[in-house]
């Protein structure tokens, strides 16, 4: 394959106040940089684009560094080996990296690792059900929230990457109900009908703690939190004693311009006995043996899907991104390139 001198990536230009905007991001052709002695370069297939990447967009402290304006932005990729100077990896391997948002990527080879097309479905899954996401559900399930056989459940944003993976799994290791929340009429039916969860509404038609009691009127044992705000108080007010709340992602407030304020009656947590843990999934890649155990077998044997929201073309990485943050995927948003 002949390597092309210049390519596409996309750059953030400016930083958004508020939702983000297509002004924000620019498509920049720019060389394709040779790899260094021992690098590979990576032609990539798919990128992932995902809620976290918003907060990468502030100009502030947190636990991954923002992306720098006017530069490449990075997110999960998955692209095959064009070039290769590394014993480590031949041409042809498939590898999953973090330089996505771009068609060429020029890696060293302790930034990126090769993946078997075979053991999955489709080489996809391992941006969705089979990668980061699938570990950070299972992570955030069994790991942070401690999910016990007939717990019942809550996950918010079910029709989600994290979400829709998340209540199958809970469902797969014998949740006795799993309660789901999601954006529209058309998600509260893939989410109940499709993925096999017990209830679910749109949190769009009351409020959320009377919606969830109506769904779980004896209560909950676990949450699993995408959304926060007045999702996180509507679960802590159907908390069991000794509840658990795996604190997964907070949607619902990545376009704030202000510090969102705290859950009303946070005495729930204390008279409840309630055990409330945030996650990043970067600090639990030592599980990915055990996760790809488990999701393999549910893969291979068909009991959990691992649907997909696909848009083509790196031009339109961007309005893929505020597709997503606007809800408009059902399962992982991939963009193909």
């Amino acid at each position: 394959m002949t390597t092309p001198q210049t390519a596409r990536s996309v750059h953030l230009v400016s930083r958004p106040q508020g939702e983000p905007e297509p002004r924000d991001f620019r498509v920049v052709e720019e060389p394709v940089a040779e790899p260094a002695p021992g690098g590979i370069l990576v032609r990539n297939r798919y990128i992932s684009v995902d809620p976290y990447m918003r907060g990468r967009m502030r100009d502030a402290e947190s636990y991954i560094p923002p992306f720098r304006l006017d530069a490449p932005m990075e997110g999960g990729a998955l692209g095959e080996v064009v070039v290769s100077r590394s014993e480590m990896f031949a041409e042809g391997d498939l590898v999953l990296h973090n330089k996505g948002w771009r068609e060429y990527a020029a890696l060293g080879e302790a930034e990126a690792r090769t993946v078997d097309p075979g053991r999955v479905p489709s080489e996809t899954a391992y941006l969705g059900v089979a990668g980061t996401t699938g570990l950070t559900a299972w992570v955030g399930l069994f790991d942070i929230a401690e999910m016990r056989p007939g717990d019942t459940v809550f996950i918010s944003g079910a029709a989600g990457a994290v979400g829709s993976v998340a209540g199958q799994m809970a469902r797969l290791r014998g949740a006795g109900r799993v309660v789901g929340s999601a954006g529209s009429r058309s998600k509260v039916d893939y989410v109940r009908d499709d993925l096999g969860f017990d209830a679910a509404f749109d949190y769009h038609d009351g409020p959320v703690a009377d919606l969830l009691a109506a769904s779980a009127p004896e209560g909950i044992d676990v949450y699993f939190d995408n959304v926060g705000g007045e999702h996180l108080e509507a679960a802590l007010h159907s908390m069991r004693n000794h509840g658990r709340i795996a604190l997964c992602g907070m949607i619902s407030q990545y376009n704030a311009t202000e510090p969102a304020p705290g859950p009303r009656d946070m005495f729930q947590a204390v008279s409840r006995r309630v055990r409330m843990q945030g996650f990043i999934v970067m600090d639990h890649t030592d599980r990915m043996p055990a996760f790809l155990d488990d999701v393999g077998r549910w893969l291979a044997d068909g009991s959990i899907r691992a649907d997909e929201t696909v848009v083509d073309g790196i031009e339109n990485a961007p309005g893929a991104f505020l597709d997503m943050m606007r809800g408009g995927n059902v399962g992982k948003m991939i963009v193909r390139l």
